[in-house]
Protein backbone atom coordinates (compact mmCIF):
# COMPACT_ATOMS: atom_id res chain seq x y z
CA UNK A 1 0.00 0.00 0.00
CA UNK A 2 1.15 3.75 -0.92
CA UNK A 3 0.68 5.83 1.98
CA UNK A 4 1.00 10.10 1.37
CA UNK A 5 1.00 12.05 4.26
CA UNK A 6 -1.61 15.15 1.95
CA UNK A 7 -3.17 15.36 -1.16
CA UNK A 8 -0.76 17.47 -2.61
CA UNK A 9 1.94 14.73 -2.19
CA UNK A 10 -0.19 12.39 -3.89
CA UNK A 11 1.02 11.48 -7.42
CA UNK A 12 -2.33 10.07 -9.32
CA UNK A 13 -0.35 7.58 -11.77
CA UNK A 14 -3.62 5.91 -12.34
CA UNK A 15 -7.05 6.34 -11.84
CA UNK A 16 -8.74 5.26 -8.98
CA UNK A 17 -11.62 4.60 -6.61
CA UNK A 18 -11.54 6.71 -3.61
CA UNK A 19 -14.18 6.81 -0.38
CA UNK A 20 -13.52 9.57 2.43
CA UNK A 21 -13.68 8.96 5.96
CA UNK A 22 -11.91 8.91 9.17
CA UNK A 23 -12.37 4.80 9.96
CA UNK A 24 -11.19 4.78 13.40
CA UNK A 25 -11.03 1.92 14.53
CA UNK A 26 -11.34 -0.28 11.18
CA UNK A 27 -14.50 -2.17 12.55
CA UNK A 28 -16.32 -4.38 11.18
CA UNK A 29 -18.43 -1.97 9.38
CA UNK A 30 -15.75 0.12 7.76
CA UNK A 31 -14.29 -3.32 6.79
CA UNK A 32 -17.50 -4.31 4.62
CA UNK A 33 -17.11 -0.71 3.08
CA UNK A 34 -13.54 -1.42 2.19
CA UNK A 35 -14.08 -4.64 1.12
CA UNK A 36 -16.55 -3.18 -1.56
CA UNK A 37 -14.03 -0.16 -2.67
CA UNK A 38 -11.40 -2.49 -3.40
CA UNK A 39 -13.38 -4.83 -5.08
CA UNK A 40 -15.25 -1.85 -7.27
CA UNK A 41 -11.57 -1.02 -8.05
CA UNK A 42 -10.57 -4.35 -9.06
CA UNK A 43 -13.44 -4.84 -11.45
CA UNK A 44 -13.01 -1.43 -12.61
CA UNK A 45 -9.53 -2.29 -12.91
CA UNK A 46 -7.77 0.44 -11.56
CA UNK A 47 -6.86 1.27 -7.59
CA UNK A 48 -8.52 2.11 -4.97
CA UNK A 49 -7.63 4.97 -2.91
CA UNK A 50 -8.54 5.63 0.86
CA UNK A 51 -8.49 9.74 2.08
CA UNK A 52 -8.81 10.59 5.65
CA UNK A 53 -7.83 13.37 8.08
CA UNK A 54 -5.18 13.68 11.04
CA UNK A 55 -5.89 15.31 13.46
CA UNK A 56 -9.59 13.79 13.88
CA UNK A 57 -11.67 16.73 12.58
CA UNK A 58 -13.61 16.90 15.56
CA UNK A 59 -10.05 17.57 17.76
CA UNK A 60 -9.87 20.51 15.30
CA UNK A 61 -13.29 21.58 15.02
CA UNK A 62 -14.51 21.21 18.65
CA UNK A 63 -11.29 22.80 20.45
CA UNK A 64 -12.97 21.11 23.87
CA UNK A 65 -13.10 17.69 22.47
CA UNK A 66 -11.18 15.42 24.34
CA UNK A 67 -11.89 12.65 22.19
CA UNK A 68 -9.43 9.53 22.28
CA UNK A 69 -8.62 7.76 18.91
CA UNK A 70 -9.19 3.70 18.72
CA UNK A 71 -6.77 3.23 16.44
CA UNK A 72 -3.09 4.82 16.15
CA UNK A 73 -1.73 5.84 12.39
CA UNK A 74 0.51 3.15 12.35
CA UNK A 75 -2.33 0.66 13.84
CA UNK A 76 -4.98 2.04 10.90
CA UNK A 77 -1.97 1.46 8.33
CA UNK A 78 -1.23 -1.99 9.19
CA UNK A 79 -5.52 -2.96 8.98
CA UNK A 80 -5.92 -0.92 5.84
CA UNK A 81 -3.08 -2.80 4.00
CA UNK A 82 -4.52 -6.17 5.28
CA UNK A 83 -7.96 -5.13 3.59
CA UNK A 84 -6.40 -4.48 0.16
CA UNK A 85 -6.19 -0.81 -0.36
CA UNK A 86 -3.88 0.39 -2.57
CA UNK A 87 -3.54 4.19 -1.66
CA UNK A 88 -4.41 5.74 1.81
CA UNK A 89 -3.44 9.68 1.65
CA UNK A 90 -3.42 11.08 5.17
CA UNK A 91 -4.37 15.19 4.97
CA UNK A 92 -3.61 17.36 7.59
CA UNK A 93 -7.02 18.51 8.66
CA UNK A 94 -7.11 22.45 9.34
CA UNK A 95 -10.11 24.68 9.93
CA UNK A 96 -9.33 26.24 6.39
CA UNK A 97 -9.40 23.05 4.83
CA UNK A 98 -12.99 22.38 6.42
CA UNK A 99 -13.90 25.44 4.89
CA UNK A 100 -13.92 24.32 1.40
CA UNK A 101 -16.99 24.13 -0.42
CA UNK A 102 -18.18 21.39 -1.80
CA UNK A 103 -17.74 22.61 -5.27
CA UNK A 104 -13.77 23.43 -4.78
CA UNK A 105 -13.80 20.08 -3.03
CA UNK A 106 -14.72 18.49 -6.01
CA UNK A 107 -13.16 20.41 -8.98
CA UNK A 108 -9.90 21.02 -7.13
CA UNK A 109 -8.93 18.00 -4.91
CA UNK A 110 -11.17 15.10 -6.23
CA UNK A 111 -11.27 16.35 -10.12
CA UNK A 112 -8.00 17.97 -10.58
CA UNK A 113 -5.38 16.74 -7.81
CA UNK A 114 -6.48 13.04 -6.99
CA UNK A 115 -8.43 12.71 -10.18
CA UNK A 116 -10.87 10.14 -9.36
CA UNK A 117 -12.63 8.04 -11.72
CA UNK A 118 -15.46 6.91 -9.00
CA UNK A 119 -16.48 8.55 -5.28
CA UNK A 120 -17.60 5.68 -3.33
CA UNK A 121 -19.77 7.20 -0.46
CA UNK A 122 -22.55 6.27 2.16
CA UNK A 123 -25.90 7.64 0.68
CA UNK A 124 -26.49 10.00 3.90
CA UNK A 125 -22.97 11.16 3.17
CA UNK A 126 -22.26 15.62 3.38
CA UNK A 127 -19.59 17.38 2.82
CA UNK A 128 -18.31 20.86 1.68
CA UNK A 129 -18.20 23.41 4.02
CA UNK A 130 -21.11 23.16 6.76
CA UNK A 131 -21.96 19.55 5.43
CA UNK A 132 -23.75 21.68 2.71
CA UNK A 133 -23.45 18.66 -0.10
CA UNK A 134 -25.57 15.99 -0.36
CA UNK A 135 -25.00 12.53 -1.99
CA UNK A 136 -27.43 13.63 -4.62
CA UNK A 137 -25.39 17.18 -5.47
CA UNK A 138 -22.32 15.00 -5.44
CA UNK A 139 -23.82 12.44 -8.51
CA UNK A 140 -24.57 16.72 -10.18
CA UNK A 141 -20.85 17.65 -9.52
CA UNK A 142 -19.38 14.37 -10.73
CA UNK A 143 -20.81 14.64 -14.27
CA UNK A 144 -19.54 18.24 -14.37
CA UNK A 145 -16.38 17.54 -13.01
CA UNK A 146 -16.18 14.14 -14.78
CA UNK A 147 -16.15 11.28 -12.04
CA UNK A 148 -18.64 8.74 -11.42
CA UNK A 149 -20.83 8.66 -7.84
CA UNK A 150 -21.30 4.96 -6.34
CA UNK A 151 -23.08 5.06 -3.67
CA UNK A 152 -23.82 2.63 -0.98
CA UNK A 153 -27.50 2.08 -0.17
CA UNK A 154 -29.55 2.63 3.19
CA UNK A 155 -30.07 -0.85 3.73
CA UNK A 156 -26.15 -1.77 3.54
CA UNK A 157 -25.61 1.27 6.09
CA UNK A 158 -28.37 0.22 7.98
CA UNK A 159 -27.62 -3.54 8.46
CA UNK A 160 -24.12 -1.54 10.27
CA UNK A 161 -24.97 -1.49 13.61
CA UNK A 162 -21.28 -0.51 14.92
CA UNK A 163 -19.73 2.16 14.98
CA UNK A 164 -16.64 3.78 16.42
CA UNK A 165 -18.35 5.56 19.33
CA UNK A 166 -20.16 2.21 20.05
CA UNK A 167 -15.99 0.42 20.31
CA UNK A 168 -15.47 3.70 22.39
CA UNK A 169 -17.93 2.74 25.21
CA UNK A 170 -17.25 -0.55 25.00
CA UNK A 171 -13.60 -0.21 25.67
CA UNK A 172 -14.44 2.33 28.22
CA UNK A 173 -16.41 -0.03 30.41
CA UNK A 174 -13.95 -2.82 29.72
CA UNK A 175 -16.19 -5.38 27.43
CA UNK A 176 -13.96 -6.78 25.72
CA UNK A 177 -15.71 -9.68 24.09
CA UNK A 178 -18.10 -6.99 22.66
CA UNK A 179 -14.84 -5.01 21.16
CA UNK A 180 -13.52 -8.05 19.77
CA UNK A 181 -17.25 -8.67 17.96
CA UNK A 182 -17.27 -4.90 16.48
CA UNK A 183 -13.84 -5.14 16.00
CA UNK A 184 -12.90 -8.70 14.36
CA UNK A 185 -10.00 -8.31 16.26
CA UNK A 186 -9.19 -7.82 19.69
CA UNK A 187 -7.72 -4.19 20.73
CA UNK A 188 -4.07 -3.73 20.79
CA UNK A 189 -1.76 -0.61 21.96
CA UNK A 190 1.53 -0.44 21.48
CA UNK A 191 4.58 1.29 23.96
CA UNK A 192 7.87 1.04 25.09
CA UNK A 193 9.41 -0.48 27.80
CA UNK A 194 10.82 2.21 30.32
CA UNK A 195 12.69 2.02 33.57
CA UNK A 196 9.98 1.45 36.95
CA UNK A 197 10.71 1.19 40.44
CA UNK A 198 11.13 -2.60 40.41
CA UNK A 199 9.15 -3.37 43.17
CA UNK A 200 7.20 -6.27 41.82
CA UNK A 201 10.44 -7.88 41.31
CA UNK A 202 10.55 -8.16 45.20
CA UNK A 203 7.02 -10.00 45.42
CA UNK A 204 7.77 -12.33 42.59
CA UNK A 205 5.48 -10.45 39.89
CA UNK A 206 8.01 -8.70 38.36
CA UNK A 207 6.31 -6.26 35.35
CA UNK A 208 7.49 -4.33 32.68
CA UNK A 209 6.45 -0.36 32.65
CA UNK A 210 4.36 0.92 29.04
CA UNK A 211 4.46 4.27 28.23
CA UNK A 212 2.14 4.93 24.71
CA UNK A 213 4.28 7.51 22.82
CA UNK A 214 0.66 8.60 21.71
CA UNK A 215 -1.11 10.61 24.13
CA UNK A 216 -4.61 10.27 21.50
CA UNK A 217 -4.78 6.88 22.13
CA UNK A 218 -7.55 5.48 23.94
CA UNK A 219 -6.55 3.70 26.91
CA UNK A 220 -8.70 0.95 28.99
CA UNK A 221 -9.87 2.28 32.06
CA UNK A 222 -8.30 1.66 35.41
CA UNK A 223 -8.34 -2.36 36.17
CA UNK A 224 -5.91 -5.94 35.97
CA UNK A 225 -6.65 -7.22 32.03
CA UNK A 226 -5.44 -10.30 30.71
CA UNK A 227 -3.10 -9.71 27.72
CA UNK A 228 -0.80 -11.22 25.21
CA UNK A 229 2.11 -9.05 24.15
CA UNK A 230 4.11 -9.50 21.12
CA UNK A 231 8.06 -9.07 20.75
CA UNK A 232 10.11 -10.00 18.14
CA UNK A 233 7.15 -11.64 16.49
CA UNK A 234 6.61 -13.95 19.49
CA UNK A 235 3.59 -13.80 21.65
CA UNK A 236 3.66 -13.79 25.47
CA UNK A 237 0.46 -14.27 27.27
CA UNK A 238 0.32 -12.56 30.77
CA UNK A 239 -1.70 -9.74 32.81
CA UNK A 240 -1.54 -6.16 32.68
CA UNK A 241 -2.26 -3.40 35.60
CA UNK A 242 -3.69 0.04 34.44
CA UNK A 243 -4.02 2.36 37.83
CA UNK A 244 -2.29 4.47 40.00
CA UNK A 245 -0.81 1.22 42.17
CA UNK A 246 -2.72 1.89 45.36
CA UNK A 247 -1.22 0.04 47.69
CA UNK A 248 1.93 2.04 46.53
CA UNK A 249 0.28 5.07 47.56
CA UNK A 250 0.88 5.97 43.90
CA UNK A 251 -0.49 8.98 42.21
CA UNK A 252 0.26 9.02 38.56
CA UNK A 253 -1.51 6.30 36.39
CA UNK A 254 1.04 3.54 34.92
CA UNK A 255 0.62 0.53 32.88
CA UNK A 256 2.47 -2.31 33.49
CA UNK A 257 2.60 -5.94 32.58
CA UNK A 258 3.79 -9.02 34.07
CA UNK A 259 4.33 -11.93 31.80
CA UNK A 260 3.57 -15.74 32.87
CA UNK A 261 6.88 -17.88 32.54
CA UNK A 262 9.30 -15.37 31.22
CA UNK A 263 12.29 -14.07 32.37
CA UNK A 264 13.72 -11.76 30.08
CA UNK A 265 14.77 -8.44 29.73
CA UNK A 266 12.42 -6.22 27.65
CA UNK A 267 14.08 -2.31 28.92
CA UNK A 268 13.43 -0.08 25.48
CA UNK A 269 11.62 -2.69 23.75
CA UNK A 270 8.75 -1.78 21.49
CA UNK A 271 5.66 -4.26 22.44
CA UNK A 272 2.38 -5.29 21.17
CA UNK A 273 -0.19 -5.39 23.61
CA UNK A 274 -3.46 -7.62 23.08
CA UNK A 275 -6.49 -7.06 25.19
CA UNK A 276 -8.44 -9.90 25.92
CA UNK A 277 -10.65 -9.33 29.16
CA UNK A 278 -11.25 -7.30 32.77
CA UNK A 279 -10.29 -9.29 35.20
CA UNK A 280 -11.30 -6.76 38.24
CA UNK A 281 -10.83 -3.67 39.40
CA UNK A 282 -7.84 -1.75 40.99
CA UNK A 283 -7.94 -2.41 44.66
CA UNK A 284 -6.05 -0.81 47.32
CA UNK A 285 -4.40 -4.02 49.45
CA UNK A 286 -3.47 -3.15 53.55
CA UNK A 287 0.10 -4.84 52.57
CA UNK A 288 2.48 -6.44 49.94
CA UNK A 289 1.45 -9.57 51.00
CA UNK A 290 -1.78 -8.87 50.52
CA UNK A 291 -1.07 -7.64 47.17
CA UNK A 292 0.90 -10.29 46.40
CA UNK A 293 -1.81 -13.31 47.47
CA UNK A 294 -4.35 -11.14 45.36
CA UNK A 295 -1.81 -11.66 42.14
CA UNK A 296 -1.87 -15.44 42.31
CA UNK A 297 -5.38 -15.49 42.44
CA UNK A 298 -5.45 -13.08 39.04
CA UNK A 299 -2.71 -15.14 37.85
CA UNK A 300 -4.99 -18.64 38.10
CA UNK A 301 -8.38 -17.08 36.54
CA UNK A 302 -5.81 -15.26 33.90
CA UNK A 303 -4.36 -19.06 33.07
CA UNK A 304 -8.18 -20.88 33.41
CA UNK A 305 -9.50 -18.20 30.87
CA UNK A 306 -6.31 -19.00 28.21
CA UNK A 307 -7.57 -22.32 28.57
CA UNK A 308 -11.14 -21.50 27.76
CA UNK A 309 -10.41 -18.91 24.90
CA UNK A 310 -7.84 -22.00 23.39
CA UNK A 311 -4.76 -19.44 23.83
CA UNK A 312 -2.62 -21.10 26.19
Amino acid sequence: MNVFQDIENYNANTKCVLTIGTFDGIHIGHQKIIESLVSLAKKQKIQSTILTFFPHPRIVLQQESDIKLIDTLEEKKNELEKLGVDNLIIHPFSKSFSRLTAVEFCRDILSNKIQINTLFIGYDHRFGRNREATAEDLVAMGKTYNFGVHIIPAQDISSITVSSTKVRKAIAVGDFNLVHEFLGRHYELSGTVIKGEGLGRTIDFPTANIEVDESYKLIPPIGVYLVSIENENKMYHGMMNIGTRPTLNGKNQTLEVHLFDFNEDLYKKKLKILFYKKIREEQKFESLDALKKQLEKDKEISKRSLIKKGLH
